[in-house]
């Protein structure tokens, strides 16, 4: 039996396919966790999510900002923008099929000692904190509510986590926090602006993941998002998203008989979009 850890595919399903393949990847035996935005910018967005939920049961995934998108898209609250590919899969005869499975897929998970996540957690929230929070956002992406809960998702205020917060802005920060958040200061102020390298980081902002204090800290991380910061192999921290529709490479990660034990595995994509 193998454990899996799979980055941004972002539509990519030649090379969803291929990873498969490398990992000689069996239903029955194998376990594989997608780390979030399974589509939009490749060209094959639709067949990825058909093959995620042909293989569910065996395969988990997580939402990441690009599938959220594809949702609001889905009930008219967000226009398609110009380098969007989804096209696929909101003009498709299963395209409510597919819209509902999104639906039901969490923000967040923890199995096998691993916590994952899209983006980032807030420095203050412990591994039960973030499930917990998650769990609030996926309570309302699945129930009627959801058209009203995406008119008022977007936005970048607030920009740090408020115990005290209530509403759309608690929702708001949770799922900018999983989906979108990259850099922070010290204080778990979060920075929607800028996509460079960890090592880029601008004055007063450093990666969520280094802000002194973080509780998540000596729990191993598994988050995708940031294909500019590419391959992160830490004790506890894995980088998984290597800008595969970015003309990099698909990267998964294959845990041995501990999580120490990790083998990088990866697929070349010869696809070259710009990021954004």
């Amino acid at each position: 039996m193998g454990m899996y850890c799979i980055g941004d595919i972002h539509g990519c399903h030649a090379q969803w396919q291929a990873m498969l393949r490398a990992l000689d990847f069996s239903p029955s035996r194998d376990t594989l966790y997608v780390l979030g935005d399974m589509v939009n910018r490749g060209p094959d967005s639709a067949d990825v999510l058909r093959s995620m939920m042909a293989l569910e049961g065996s395969v988990h995934c997580l939402l990441g900002n690009h599938d959220i998108h594809l949702l609001a898209v889905s009930q008219g609250v967000r226009k398609l923008h110009p380098q969007d590919t989804l096209a696929g899969v909101l003009e498709a005869r299963d395209a409510p099929q597919m819209i509902e499975w999104l639906r039901y897929q969490p923000l967040a998970m923890y199995a096998h000692k691993c916590l994952m996540v899209h983006a980032g957690v807030v420095p203050a929230w412990s591994t039960a904190d973030t499930l917990a929070r998650a769990q609030e956002v996926q309570d309302v992406l699945r129930s009627p509510d959801l058209p009203a809960f995406l008119h008022a998702m977007y936005g970048n205020t607030p920009d740090h986590w408020d115990e005290t917060l209530t509403g759309t802005d608690r929702l708001r920060v949770i799922v900018n926090a999983l989906t979108r958040m990259r850099f922070c200061s010290s204080g778990g102020v979060m920075d929607f602006e800028s996509t460079e390298s960890a090592s880029a980081a601008p004055e007063g902002l450093m990666p969520w993941f280094d802000v002194p204090g973080r509780r998540t800290a000596g729990t191993l991380m598994a988050f995708g998002h940031w294909s500019t910061l590419g391959w992160l192999n830490r004790s506890d921290l894995l980088g998984l998203d290597t800008g595969c529709v970015w003309g990099g490479c698909l990267s998964a990660v294959r845990f041995g008989k501990t999580l120490a034990d990790r083998e990088l595995l990866q697929v070349h994509c010869e696809q070259a979009q710009q990021p954004g």
